[in-house]
């Protein structure tokens, strides 16, 4: 009998190629099923936000199931619209903007804490300012009007002192541009949180007088998310909250690793140039400012009522109107089954 090779080729790619290609499929079939799910989670740079950050440069989502682009905005009012318009899975802003959306009809749930309120308030060592009725008649940098930072600052600091917001000159103006202000004397003060405020104190001629937290602790930032994403993907996103979780973990028990994962977020050069310090590596100013944050991913009932409380400060200033003009009811936007489904 007479071999013919082609012959033989043809025979064992007719016989033997679905024998070989078997194990490959498998291969691509696992792979598709293990493929990390994709999600966008939106976020402001700023230590309030630190959590979301973290669980994306450390791995947490990937680790959790995730495929996540994390998206920045340059406010919590660009950020609510992206989740609004389905732009965006969820994020993590001021607990404000959902209530202020909410209550003119938007689906939005909040479904897991954040940051607990920091909002610290400096004055330039030359202004004369020792405490916050003092403010009286100068200039102060802030936030956009509506802004947590507004509301708490007009609705709770200056009230407290017994200053009208008409008392003092407030701008409204990012915190980057509000510790420029300081350096060049544009203003006497300003109501920043982390990092800002920690650099401020670093490059500018400033002292601290006063921190919300202290005297009225609340919970900033929170995970909001809309109704139709969590009704949809409830598992992913509950996916993402175990990721800030354990983020929130890291940046509790260890700053300094977790600084080392999110600075270039904050300060773009590798050292701070600072007025008494020298140059500072930029990881040990986020180090610090780190650790004067509180961070939580649960939200108690303590917490609840601070919430509710914001919302009233709220309505009280205009900013949130509700269909019937009844009170704002915080519960109607608030899932917090992630929490008890993780018993925590």
């Amino acid at each position: 009998m007479k071999f013919n090779f082609v012959n033989c080729v043809n025979f064992a790619n007719t016989k033997l190629t679905p024998l070989l290609l078997l194990p490959a499929l498998l291969l691509l079939l696992a792979g598709q099923a293990g493929a990390a799910e994709k999600f966008k989670v939106g976020y402001l740079r700023v230590m309030d936000d630190a959590q979301a950050i973290a669980a994306f440069e450390g791995g947490f989502y990937k680790k959790h199931g995730l495929e996540v682009e994390l998206v920045e905005f340059k406010s919590g009012t660009d950020l609510i619209k992206a989740i609004v318009g389905g732009q965006l899975d969820s994020g993590v802003l001021g607990f404000t903007n959902a209530a202020a959306w909410a209550s003119k009809g938007a689906d939005l749930k909040v479904v897991a804490g954040a940051q607990h309120g920091y909002h610290a308030i400096v004055v330039r060592e030359d202004s004369g300012i020792k405490d916050v009725a003092g403010l009286k008649g100068h200039t102060l940098a802030s936030q956009a009007e509506g802004s947590t930072a507004d509301t708490v600052l007009k609705g709770v600091t200056l009230k407290n002192a017994g200053l009208k917001a008409d008392d003092v000159n407030i701008l409204g103006v990012s915190p980057q541009v509000a510790v420029q202000s300081l350096v060049g004397k544009r203003v006497d003060a300003a109501f920043l949180f982390e990092p800002q405020a920690s650099i401020a104190k670093l490059v500018a001629p400033v002292k601290q007088i006063y921190e919300v937290g202290e005297v009225w602790p609340f919970p900033c930032m929170v995970v909001i998310t809309s109704g139709a994403t969590l009704a949809k993907r409830r598992e992913a996103v509950w996916k993402s909250l175990d990721a800030q979780r354990e983020a929130i973990d890291l940046l509790q028990k260890n700053p300094a690793a977790a600084s080392k994962l999110i600075a270039g977020y904050f300060i773009a050069d590798p050292t701070l140039k600072t007025l008494k310090q020298g140059d500072l590596p930029r990881e040990t100013v986020i180090r610090d400012a780190i650790k004067s944050q509180t961070f939580s991913a649960v939200l108690t009932a303590k917490e609840l009522a601070r919430m509710q409380e914001l919302a009233n400060i709220l309505q009280q200033q205009g900013s949130l109107k509700t269909r019937d003009g009844k009170p704002f009811n915080v519960n109607a936007i608030i899932d917090l089954d992630w929490q008890k489904d993780r018993k925590l």
